[in-house]
């Protein structure tokens, strides 16, 4: 037995095409969309609602890892293979924080396969709003 190596072709350089992973998680619901660098073109998109049949499942991290599975898998068809990602709750006079289903959705993006470059949070931020629903005296349980 000798111990010389066989030559490997070269490898081909594939090219990297980047998309961007949109997360919208509030407490109701997860939404993944998948859209190329602008975010006008749309390669994919999930919800939670679409892999759970209870409508209080939508937003758990199951659903969320579904709908991010499925929605990479899709996008890598189409030939994604490299993301950056965009976590996004409802903001405003709203949740400031992102659902329980986002850590679980960022997961399944990453395990998909894709190369990931930034991960930032877009929550909109209001510097002066509107009123908050509710009334003068808040929620009366």
């Amino acid at each position: 037995m000798s111990t010389e190596q066989v030559a490997q072709p070269p490898k081909r350089e594939e090219k990297v095409v980047w998309g961007i992973v949109h997360i919208y998680s509030s407490y109701n619901n997860v939404v993944v969309h998948v859209t190329d660098l602008t975010g006008s073109e749309t390669y994919a998109r999930a919800s939670g609602g679409m892999f759970v049949t209870g409508g209080r499942m939508e937003a758990s991290p199951y659903a969320a890892m579904r709908a991010a599975s499925f929605a990479m898998e899709v996008a890598k068809s189409k030939g994604i293979n490299a993301v950056h990602i965009r976590v996004r709750a409802p903001g405003g006079v709203k949740s400031k924080t992102p659902g329980p289903g986002t850590q679980a959705a960022i997961r399944a993006v990453a395990r998909s396969g894709v190369l990931i470059g930034r991960i930032e949070d877009i929550t909109p931020t209001p510097h002066d709003s509107v009123r908050k629903k509710g009334g003068r005296r808040g929620r009366r349980v």
